[in-house]
């Protein structure tokens, strides 16, 4: 058997360097979006933001460039497949091809299933699972065409774990966890490698309920074995391998970064 020359090891000595590649990070102007988009950035990336709110993205994408960074805002509804289309020609004709597609974006709507609207479940699988095919669906033909590519997408510890009152969030997790393994069956033998990252309990925005909630802190702190909440920060080392050249034989994996709280009962 010979070696392919698809994915040649980097010779300036880093496996990390992620100089030169456009990484598009969906739902990036907050939380883990934000932090994710910038440790790429700060590793060398040309980042592309994305949300539906022009002027929050524009404040986000203003302060990347204060930092010295490299970064671009793309407004468009990742539940809407025309918009995302339209809008992933204009990156790739303007910035550059997609070499990395971080699907993050994600909403939760807290309630016990019995009484979950079914407008709210359709709302959550809608943009936390659907949204990551159909970024994917509108990325993926320009990395088959160039045999190479790389796709994260983001899962979390409720792609193994439930609790009450979060059955739609859920279910789009434990969906990403296996549409990044059907990605993985299709677009492996197109040199295009698709992962999965597992946060567990961060403090963002999202989760501020769940931080100020004394009673809860309390208990998570007890059940993580680090004792505490994630930062989001924490969560870039791991972006950064997924998205580079050190990861070009790993596929269709779900690393969790959870502190530890599936590894213990």
């Amino acid at each position: 058997m010979t070696a392919s020359k698809e994915s040649p090891v980097p010779r300036n000595g880093s496996l990390f360097d992620l100089a030169g590649k456009v990484i598009l990070v969906t739902g990036s102007t907050g939380g883990l979006g934000s932090a994710i988009a910038r440790g790429l950035a700060e590793n060398g990336a040309t980042v592309v933001l994305n949300g539906r709110n022009r002027e929050k993205l524009d404040a986000t994408v203003e302060g990347f460039r204060e930092a010295g960074l490299d970064a671009h805002g793309a407004v468009f509804d990742v539940t809407d497949f025309d918009s995302i289309h339209a809008r992933i020609k204009r990156i790739e004709s303007g910035i550059g091809p997609i070499e990395v597609l971080v699907n993050n974006a994600g909403i939760t709507r807290r309630a016990s299933l019995e009484v979950l609207e079914e407008s709210d479940w359709r709302e959550v699988i809608d943009t936390n699972l659907t949204a990551a095919f159909l970024v994917a669906k509108a990325v993926v033909p320009g990395m088959i065409e160039r045999r190479r590519g790389k796709i994260i997408n983001i899962g979390s510890l409720m792609s193994e774990l439930g609790r009450a009152t979060t059955g739609a969030y859920a279910a789009s997790k434990g969906g990403i966890k296996m549409l990044t393994r059907a990605m993985t069956a299709d677009w492996a033998v197109h040199n295009i490698q698709v992962n999965a990252i597992g946060p567990g309990y961060f403090a963002t925005q999202l989760t501020r309920p769940l931080v100020e909630n004394q009673e809860f802190t309390d208990w998570l702190n007890k059940r993580t074995p680090v004792g505490r909440w994630g930062r989001p920060e924490e969560l870039i080392g791991t972006a950064v391998f997924f998205s580079s050249a050190a990861s070009d034989f790993v596929n269709g994996q779900i690393l969790y970064v959870d502190g530890g709280i599936q590894a213990v009962l």
